[in-house]
């Protein structure tokens, strides 16, 4: 069972927030990969610095002004690829980035997926899927275990130091506890460890 065009066509903090606990599975060329979403960041639009819509509409960008249920993948450093779903109205250009998953099905246990240059390495994620309707077989998120909100932290984004305040907003989300979140929060001074 897919999560349908429905849940993504919706703000992307609550999207983010419900992500939590799903699994997104990439089942294509003879190998069924499945992740539990741990870890995910909102980039609510255009007003939204550190949103890539912010800069408004180009060939790299289009996708994530819908329709909602779209992957948008892209690659930072030449190297990583980071794996987002597009949310909200058709328009809006907002997306929820997945930054940790949970190993399920079809990875090595040792398999890395807190991060998501990791997680897109480990499930074989790449710029092919950039686009695709998450409504497809090869790749579709899929209802999992709710998370309570009492399991729940939220803090900063991660990386997004030049959008100055909406680096600091708490749109970051995660399972509190996961060992596949990509980045603990930072301690408080003279915390201890």
């Amino acid at each position: 069972m897919r999560l349908p065009v429905s849940f993504y066509a919706r703000p992307a903090l609550t999207v983010a927030r419900e992500l939590l606990g799903t699994r997104l599975i990439v089942d294509e060329g003879g190998w069924r990969r499945v992740g539990r979403i741990v870890e995910t960041e909102a980039y609510v639009g255009e007003h939204d610095l550190a949103c890539h819509a912010s800069k408004g509409r180009t060939p790299r960008t289009e996708v994530l002004f819908g329709p909602p249920g779209r992957a948008y993948v892209y690659l930072i450093y030449g190297m990583y690829h980071c794996f987002n779903v597009v949310t909200d109205a058709e328009g809006i250009g907002a997306a929820v980035l997945v930054r940790g998953v949970e190993p399920v099905e079809g990875l090595p246990e040792e398999a890395r997926t807190d991060g998501p240059g990791r997680l897109c390495r480990a499930l074989g994620l790449t710029l092919a899927h950039n686009r695709w309707d998450l409504q497809d077989t090869a790749l579709h998120l899929a209802p999992g275990t709710p998370v309570p909100e009492i399991q729940v932290e939220r803090g900063p984004r991660i990386g997004v130091d030049y959008a100055g305040a909406w680096a600091l907003e708490p749109y970051r989300l995660w399972i509190r506890g996961s060992q596949h979140v990509s980045r603990p929060p930072a301690r408080r001074r003279g915390e201890r460890a």
